[in-house]
Formats: structure tokens, sequence, C-alpha cells
């Protein structure tokens, strides 16, 4: 009967409908194509195709004639079907739109829009592909009858649909959805169809067994091991039972007493009431005290917040005022960290863009500052400076002068600056050195430490912890107006408190072990293997990345990313316009199809015009 002896249920109640005498070999004829012992093929005379299609119509099975043999009608009939498949129960909620072409050898295309849309509509060529990707930009369906060729790439989404192959006589046929598990894949190849069970049963197969997730900085997800000295510590802190277990240090054990005595009710699970946020606030005065030389640091302009994002957006709430021409212009660098673009977006205040110098290692440029401090000041109120330092996606590591050229510029033009430094233990590069504003506005002199408003940011995320989830940071403010402090804690308060185990991380890292302590040694080792493996990581990106033809990458000095710029083909550009994507995003997507390596597109960041990058 020229069918594979493998058959399933279904395929047995297929059978009655079919008429076994009217059923010839299909090598009889010399000219029928030998299909694949895989797959479940039904031989029919072309006469009993329509009774064929009617009965699996009835069984509210899909069918698609496939009329002609030939490998690209063959290909579109299956893409036609797919469509079929996909759509049945979206046609029986929505009317459909019939819209004709004014071009007479151009076939008409069936939209589905929302129920009150008119029944018909004639439109010219060009009309009809605008309202194709109108449609999609809607996530509306449109069904072209011509099919182009990037259509006829949707061919590889069948690979989801175990089917059925019913071939007739005369080289006619059909096709028909069926729950044949073992059937995972569909290959098109001359004509022929072959079924594969080992392909992915969840799509296409690709060249990769894994995404690489290299789109985020969460260290942990990637592989980076938790400090032991910090989770003995939280351990302890969540399950006090535990203090009696000679397993865990002493050192470790004092530190959670001391933090749970502390606690409402002695358990970390209270709210944080003044006694423990103070002890915390007071262990942060002391780490900035010790980081910047011993310059003093008073625990009163210290705030406890959910990561450094949550005191960042918290200090843009308050600064943020006015309409029209008076409305707040806030500088944030591009590229930036889509945090800032995203909160001023919500406060609507005034984003005004100052861009690193990428041809000098992305370093910040005063004049570049200026430049667009005074074009913001035609139409908003700039008052507010945001520094990334070391950079976020840029990787760079501002030096002493150019912070102190900053900090001349904001004193003189009576900006507020914003020092987000939570990438402060990241510095990879020789000749490289983190500097905090801080410790540098105070060395500068009386001029600026007594008169500058500064609000610094740090976090548990980065550095050598990586505790992204615990959601732990501070904020410390100097030189804020003791009104607009009083405001400033008002509205910090509104959350009740901060994540508790999070705030007892950042003590135990704000307050570590020390020479002599029994954990010293261990988190020394530990602290010093994430920081080289950091910094060999930084090194082989830029050297890789520089190998690659069309990317160029700036020497990462700090922080946790490198943001290369790639040239992208005029062709190619053109090509992402048509589909709707920004270049360097259909870069990025057509990275993750044939690598398994997810980047995020430096549109998302921000870039100057005709420039093209991703982190």
């Amino acid at each position: 009967m020229g069918q594979s002896t493998r058959r399933t249920q279904d395929e047995e109640q297929l059978l009655p409908m079919v008429d076994s005498n009217e059923i010839p070999d299909p090598t009889d004829d010399g000219s029928s194509t030998s299909p694949s012992e895989t797959i479940p093929i039904f031989n029919i005379s072309n006469h009993n195709l329509l009774n064929t299609e009617l009965e699996l119509l009835k069984k509210g099975l899909s069918f698609v004639p496939t009329i002609r043999p030939n490998f690209m009608d063959l290909q579109t009939e299956l893409l036609r079907f797919f469509r079929l498949v996909r759509l049945k129960a979206f046609f029986q909620l929505h009317p459909s739109l019939i819209i004709h072409s004014s071009t007479p050898f151009l076939p008409p295309s069936t939209f589905l829009p929302s129920a009150n849309m008119v029944p018909s509509e004639i439109v010219t060529f060009e009309k009809l592909v605008q309202n194709d990707l109108q449609a999609l930009e809607r996530k509306k369906l449109f069904i072209p009858y011509n099919i182009s060729r990037q259509e006829k790439d949707a061919i590889s989404t069948l690979k989801n649909n175990p089917i059925l192959v019913i071939k007739s006589a005369d080289k006619g046929g059909g096709i028909v959805l069926q729950n044949i598990d073992s059937y995972k894949s569909l290959s098109i190849n001359s004509g022929n169809i072959t079924l594969s069970p080992e392909d992915d049963p969840h799509g296409v197969t690709k060249p990769f067994t894994e995404v690489i997730r290299a789109n985020i900085g969460d260290a942990q997800a990637m592989g980076q091991k938790p400090i032991t000295f910090l989770r003995q510590v939280t351990a302890l802190c969540l399950y006090p039972e535990l203090l009696n277990d000679n397993k865990f240090p002493e050192d470790a054990k004092q530190k959670a007493r001391r933090i749970l005595e502390a606690c409402g009710g002695h358990s970390i699970g209270a709210y944080m009431d003044g006694k423990v946020i103070e002890l915390i606030r007071t262990d942060v005065a002391k780490y900035i005290e010790r980081r910047d030389g011993g310059i003093p640091s008073n625990p009163d302009d210290i705030y406890l917040s959910t990561g450094a994002s949550d005191s960042i957006v918290t200090m843009l709430k308050l600064l943020v005022a006015g309409q029209g021409k008076s409305k707040t212009g806030v500088l944030i660098p591009i590229p930036q960290y889509p945090l800032y673009s995203a909160a001023l977006a919500e406060l609507d205040a005034v984003q005004v863009n100052y861009y690193l110098d990428e041809e000098n290692c992305w370093a910040l440029n005063i004049a570049e500052l200026r430049k667009a401090l005074n074009e913001a000041r035609k139409h908003c109120d700039p008052k507010v400076l945001c520094i990334i330092n070391p950079g976020n996606p840029t990787g760079q590591v501002q030096s002493r002068k150019c912070i102190e050229d900053v900090i001349r510029f904001a004193a003189e033009e009576n900006l507020f600056l914003m020092a987000d430094e939570v990438y402060q233990d990241n510095v990879y590069a020789q000749g490289c050195a983190f500097h905090s504003f801080k410790k540098v506005v105070f060395e500068m002199g009386p001029k600026y430490s007594n008169s500058l408003e500064l609000a610094s940011f740090h976090s548990i995320s980065k550095g050598f912890m990586g505790e992204c989830g615990f959601r732990g940071g501070y904020m410390e403010v100097i030189n804020m107006d003791p009104g607009v402090k009083q405001q400033l804690t008002r509205l910090a308060s509104m959350c009740l408190c901060t994540p508790s185990i999070g705030q007892a991380l950042l003590d135990v890292i704000m307050n570590p072990p020390q020479p002599g302590d029994p954990s010293y040694e261990q988190f020394a080792a530990e602290r010093k293997t994430v920081l080289s493996n950091l910094a060999e990581k930084a090194s082989l990106t830029e050297e890789i990345l520089n190998k690659a033809p069309g990317i160029r990458c700036n020497p990462v000095q700090g922080a946790m990313y490198s943001f290369p710029r790639i040239e992208i083909p005029e062709k190619a550009v053109k090509l992402a316009e048509a589909q709707g994507q920004a270049p360097d995003m259909f870069f990025c997507m057509k990275l993750l199809e044939h690598t398994g390596i997810c980047v995020v597109p430096g549109s998302g960041f921000g870039q100057r015009d005709g420039t093209y990058h991703f982190r």
C-alpha cells in the first residue's frame, strides 16, 4: 500500500475514510517519491480526496490540500496550513476583513480586526504592505494570500505541530493536524517531507544547547558563588536555632547576635525600628570613613534603601518640580542605566542628555556637559547632574581629575550632584582607581565640602557580593538644606522599612571580618577570587570582541559590562527598519537566534545617532 507500518491510534481511525481498493502502489507509475519510513502517509485517489477532507473536518481536524507537488508550492501550502491551524480559534471570535488590492494580479488578503471594523475595502499594493505591518504592530493577525519570502520563513514554526500527510495517486494531497506525539519536527527538501522524533519538541532546532544570559548584571545567576561568611550570618539571623550549631564560626554568630539583639522581638522578621536602623547606619558611616581615608561620615546622613535603585528614584522624586520652562531638568550620561530615563519619564521631568566620549574610553567631557546644560536651559530648569562611576553600561572608571572637574562644574552651575557608585569594588584596569565623589569633594577644601549638595549611592547587588535578590543598599546625603532633608526623611519613610535581611547583609558587608577573626582568611580569599575572576573576564571580553570583524570594544576598566560598537551594513539596517526594529536590536536578536548569546541593544541605553552598540 506504500504506507508506513508504524501507525498510531489516530491513524487507525483515519483508515476507514480511505477506500483501500482505490489505493495504488506509489511505485507503479514510477514517478512518486518513496516516503521516509518514519512518515505516516496514506495514498488515496484524487476524487476521494474531497471526501477525506470532509470527513476530517467533521472530526474537527484542520485540513489543507496540497494541489501542486513542487517544492515552493508545497512550502506555500504548508505555510497556509500553519496559519489556518494557528488561527482556527481566532476565526471563531473575530470577523474577518477581506482587503482587495487594486492591482489586478495581486490576490486579496484576509485581515482579522476587532469586531467593529468594516467588512471590506480596496487598497493599493503599497497600502496592503502598510496594513500588514500595522497589524503586526498592534499584535493583530494579517493573512496574505500572496506569500512573501519572509513569510515563508514562518514554515519553521510548523515544527511544533505533529502532522499526518495524505497524498493522492496523481500527486495532489493534503496535510492533516494529528496528535502524533512521537513526530516532533518537519523539514522540506526537494519536495519530500521528513518527520524526525529526535528534534526539539518546542520549536526549531538551534545550534546551541543553552542560552548564555549576558544581558544582566546578575552574577550569581551566572554561576558566581556567594561569599560564605555573608550567607552564614544570613542563615543565623533567619534561623537563630543555628546559633547553637558548632559548624558556624564564632565571629559569624557574634555578627548575627548583634543584629538580632537590635531587632524588635530579637527577630529579623520584625519591622526595622530605630534601634536596628541606627546600628546599621553607624556601621555604614564607619565603612565610609575607612574607605575615604578618615573623612567623617554622620549616621544621620545615611538612608537605608531597597538596593540603590530605590534611593535614586526617591531622590529624583524629591528634586523634580515645576511646569513648562520651570520644569526640572536632570542631566544624565548617554549611554545610561535605563533606570534614570524611566524614572524621569514617570516623574514627568526633563531628561537632559550629555554624551560620554567613546573615543576617549567613555570619559566624561566637561565641554560636552556645558553644551548640554546651556541647550537645556532654553526649555527647562536643569537642577540635577547624575554621574555613574564606574560606568554602566560603558565600564569606564573616571579619573581623579575628571571627578574634580565635575565637582567644580556642579558647584559653578549650582547643580545637585547624584553619584551612582554601586560598582566601586569593581575596578580592574591598571592605572585606574575608584575615588568617591564625597572624598574628592572634601579633599578639594571647604569651598566645596561646605556647600556642594551631594547624594552618593551604594548597593549589595554588585561588587564582590552579587546579592541582587536581597535588595539592600544605602544613600549618603551631604550639605542638604535641613528643611529639604526633613522632607526626604518623610519620603523615604513611606515604605515603613526596607527589607530587613537585605540590610542585615549590608551591615555585614560594611563591617566584615578583620585580620585575626576566625572567618577572615576564607572571607578575604573568596573576595579576592571573585574580583580576580571578574577582572580576567573583563580583559578576555575586550580581547575577544576586538578580534571580531565589525566590532570595536573599549577597555573594560571596571563595573561588570562592556559596551562594544558594532558596524551594521546598510542592507541590514534597512531590513531591520522594514521589520520595525532598531538595527542593534535586529543584530541582538540574530545573535540570540544563531548563537544563544543574549545581550542588550545599545539603543536601550542611548547612543549617538548613526552608531550601534550592545551591552
